[in-house]
């Protein structure tokens, strides 16, 4: 099992994206995503958050919101991935160079018109509103099958 977060920026209706083209073997190479990675050890979701926008972008958050958690069972072909989400308006720092990929400002209506992965096209949607959700995507070899959500 794989813990991670994902992270949207927002500002002037815009949302910080990733177009991942940089690291070797990335599953998520030729994809847009929001921000984010894996857990360190002892870290709560919001600490994972804060810390992997911050190397990713040079940006940090401040008071990011929660708004929902995805489990990707076997998303990878090997592990189940439990993601939380988060959305943030606010935040200090500059702009930097990703070691992930471009980082480009998009704005929210244009979001999927972006090579996404299909159920991010699906769930995108859903962190731009004021209800959380728990989900379940269910891929299989990289193409996305079905979901199961429900919304608080």
């Amino acid at each position: 099992m794989k813990l991670a977060t994902l992270c949207y920026l927002i500002k002037d209706d815009k949302v910080l994206m990733v177009y991942r083209n940089k690291k070797e073997n990335d599953y998520h190479k030729g994809k847009w995503n929001g921000l984010g990675g894996k857990f360190e050890s002892g870290e709560s979701p919001f600490d994972c958050a804060i810390r992997e926008v911050q190397e990713e972008s040079g940006l940090t958050m401040i008071n990011p919101a929660l708004k929902g958690f995805i489990t990707f069972p076997k998303f990878d072909g090997i592990f189940d991935w439990h993601v939380f989400l988060f959305t943030s308006t606010e935040f200090t720092g500059e702009l930097t160079e990703s070691p992930e990929g471009k980082l480009e400002w998009i704005k929210i209506e244009d979001l999927n018109k972006l090579n996404l992965w299909e159920g991010d096209k699906i769930f995108i949607d859903w962190i731009f509103n004021k209800i959380f959700f728990c989900a379940k995507f269910i891929y299989e070899n990289g193409k996305y099958i079905r979901h199961e959500v429900n919304f608080q």
